[in-house]
């Protein structure tokens, strides 16, 4: 597949680095934004606007399947974008900032509006990383969470506390609900798929899939997940802490939200209905005690400064808050702020890239998500109607994967190695990201 991306920057780094040795990667920016990260990859680069037509007919345009606009300008962005579908047929994909532009772009689609090119996919970052903390918050204890087959099913991955009860036990004996899988570990960093033998340490963080009322009885039994959150503080009164306001209001829960800007203050209160609002600075520390920010159930700092939302979040932490959520501009330190103390660290750019992988990939062999900063992707293989039916066990596949969920019709069915597997069948499959290549490839050739 060609990419062509426009944009020098990380994330287009990001994307680069996750698609470049199994496809034709072509760069466009002006060559004073290229940062260092691209040295590294094998991919070809333009010097130019892609909002030029000449810029992307030297890019090869015609002979692109996906374009991918992520510069930090919109306009340039949109122009481009809608510039490389009007002269040929590639798929579009355009980063935004602004609410109002995602909107506009998704009414060209429509045909009451009669229009010849459009823009396929409009990612906003804000959106996509509010989606992602709305999640985390609304499952007690939980540091990552993702939905599959309408619901039904669930991915959840928590840390192992000091006093719990699956300190040193072998996955084989943890004696976990029934429909409910261990597919992911992660120690010192490192993501890998255990066995039943393998035994479980403190502070792994472990990835589970399951039905969605089996992880609920595994979460109460293991990880208190009886402590519903009822209070969250919202640290950042711009898109995401006001998106996020909305949201939680849905669920009526006790929201307080610090914004430093007395107008946005004004704003905010006008669009939020029930929540408290406070003009003051998520940085000081009387503030903070005045309000008993930390007695919240969770505390989210999602101002647009790194170094702003590590030190609120790391004020509230001293102060005693149980679980401290933090927006994270550069992805380099998404590892920093998890190791300093914050429990989750969350990047709006791996939030984006896990939406383009999802929308890079066929109907048939789609990525769902992606965990740990990418290095474990969840897959959705539906199988050929001539697929022969065998056991999980007797797969053979070319790399270490685990079908997590099986699919059939309207039936879910969390497998074990007997459970056998058919034509038609629709598999979520866990793995490592180095390794989804060669399971979609086995599955594509049956």
């Amino acid at each position: 597949m060609k990419i062509i991306i426009f944009g020098a920057n990380e994330i287009g780094a990001m994307i680069a680095s996750q698609f470049y040795t199994a496809n034709d990667i072509t760069i466009i920016d002006d060559e004073k934004n290229k940062i260092d990260a691209f040295n590294k990859l094998d991919i070809s680069f333009v010097d130019g606007n892609a909002s030029n037509i000449e810029i992307l007919k030297q890019a090869n345009i015609k002979s692109a399947d996906v374009f991918i606009a992520c510069t930090d300008s919109d306009e340039m962005n949109i122009v481009s974008s809608l510039t490389a579908k009007r002269i040929s047929n590639v798929v579009t994909m355009c980063f935004v900032r602004k609410e109002e532009y995602k909107s506009s772009l998704g009414i060209t689609r429509d045909a009451e509006y009669n229009c010849d090119f459009y823009v396929d996919n409009v990612i906003w970052p804000e959106e996509l990383l509010t989606q992602e903390i709305f999640r985390i918050i609304t499952v007690a204890k939980a540091l990552d969470v993702e939905n599959f087959a309408g619901g039904k099913a669930r991915l959840l991955e928590y840390k192992i506390a000091e006093n719990s009860p699956l300190v040193n036990k072998q996955v084989k004996h943890c004696d976990f609900p029934k429909d409910t899988l261990i597919v992911g570990i992660t120690r010192n960093d490192e993501l890998f798929i255990p066995t039943g033998e393998t035994s479980l340490h403190q502070e792994d963080k472990v990835i589970f899939m399951g039905l969605s009322h089996s992880l609920d009885v595994l979460a109460g039994k293991f990880f208190h997940e009886k402590e519903f959150v009822k209070t969250v503080a919202i640290i950042g009164g711009g898109n995401v802490g006001l998106k996020l306001a909305k949201s939680l209001e849905d669920l009526r829960l006790e929201i307080k939200i610090i914004e430093r800007d007395e107008d946005r203050c004004m704003e905010l209160s006008e669009q939020l209905q029930s929540s408290l609002v406070i003009h003051g600075d998520g940085t000081d520390l009387e503030l903070l005690n005045e309000e008993d920010i930390a007695s919240s159930d969770v505390v989210v700092s999602v101002t647009n400064n790194d170094e702003k939302n590590l030190l609120c979040s790391l004020l509230v932490k001293q102060l005693g808050a149980k679980r401290v959520i933090s927006r994270v501009s550069k992805n380099n330190n998404v590892c920093l702020f998890e190791k300093v103390g914050v429990d989750i660290a969350i990047s709006s750019k791996n939030a984006s890239l896990n939406e383009i992988k999802s929308n890079l990939c066929g109907t048939n062999m789609g990525i769902l998500a992606t965990v740990e900063q990418g290095k474990g992707e969840v897959l959705r293989i539906l199988l050929n109607e001539d697929f022969e039916t065998k056991r999980i066990m007797d797969l053979k596949l070319p790399a270490k994967g685990i079908v997590g969920v099986i699919q059939r019709r309207n039936r879910i069915i969390i497998p074990n190695g007997t459970t056998q597997i058919m034509g038609e069948d629709s598999l979520i499959i866990f793995t490592l990201s180095e390794n989804a290549d060669a399971i979609r490839e086995f599955f594509k050739v049956k």
